[in-house]
């Protein structure tokens, strides 16, 4: 099965704008910000689970706060992809805005005019920049008091930032580290085509792992990170398998 593509150059867009070089595009009405009002909502419920003391009203703030902190962060990822792909003069295809979330869009996953390096320096704009936040999140949750808002709204940024600065780094293609690995391999010599197979080889390795420690996740009871880690686990067997391909 091979991944659809966020959106073709033969898909009607509307152009809302641009950033860095790259027009904003949305397709339909799958612009609508569903994701934020899905996340939002299960962050207000998350902010009453050991506070029985918040009402309503102060568990869907705190849930809206937390949510910008968490998406925000997803949003500030791919701005930097697009800074990153400006700074070295190949600007990104497109940013498709899809459920109120950012989507880089490349037409031409194999671009002969961009260099390996550049394929890579692309690919690290957005874990680098979350890495670059994580420090701030990590300072704010020190100066706030356990409980508060304040530190909810901290542990949603320092969670968040660190999780995309670190798990997008795995060598899955759609996700930052595929990209990094393959090019890196065809920086060292290697075809294009000989990179994928040996990230599809890396991703058979990381997907085995991956579900050993969702496996042990789910036995301390550790339940959203055993699902996260599944998750991956899936994506990475898929890729390796050949079961799910890049779209090119």
């Amino acid at each position: 099965m091979q991944k659809p593509a966020v959106v073709r150059p033969t898909d009607e867009v509307t152009t809302v704008g641009s950033v860095f070089g790259a027009p904003v595009v949305v397709k339909g009405r799958t612009w609508l910000p569903l994701t934020q009002v899905a996340v939002w909502l299960i962050m207000a419920w998350h902010a009453g689970r050991g506070h029985p003391e918040r009402g309503w009203g102060k568990r869907l703030s705190t849930g809206a706060l937390t949510m910008a902190a968490i998406l925000g962060s997803e949003w500030c990822h791919n701005l930097a992809h697009a800074a990153a792909a400006r700074l070295l003069g190949k600007p990104m295809d497109a940013l498709r805005v899809a459920w109120g979330m950012p989507l880089v869009v490349y037409y031409d996953l194999n671009d002969e005019s961009v260099t390996p390096r550049q394929h890579i320096a692309r690919a690290l704009g957005g874990p680098a920049f979350n890495a670059l936040l994580l420090p701030f999140a990590l300072l704010l949750r020190k100066l706030t008091r356990p409980g508060s808002v304040p530190r909810d709204v901290a542990n949603a940024a320092a969670g968040m930032n660190l999780f995309l600065s670190t798990a997008s780094l795995l060598p899955i293609p759609g996700i930052d580290g595929g990209p990094v690995l393959k090019w890196a391999l065809v920086a060292r010599g290697a075809t294009p085509e000989e990179a994928d197979e040996t990230v599809r080889a890396a991703d058979r390795a990381v997907g085995g792992g991956l579900g050993v420690a969702a496996a042990l996740a789910f036995k301390k009871r550790r339940r959203f990170l055993g699902a996260i880690l599944a998750m991956f686990s899936v994506l990475a067997l898929a890729v390796g398998f050949g079961l799910v391909r890049e779209q090119g």
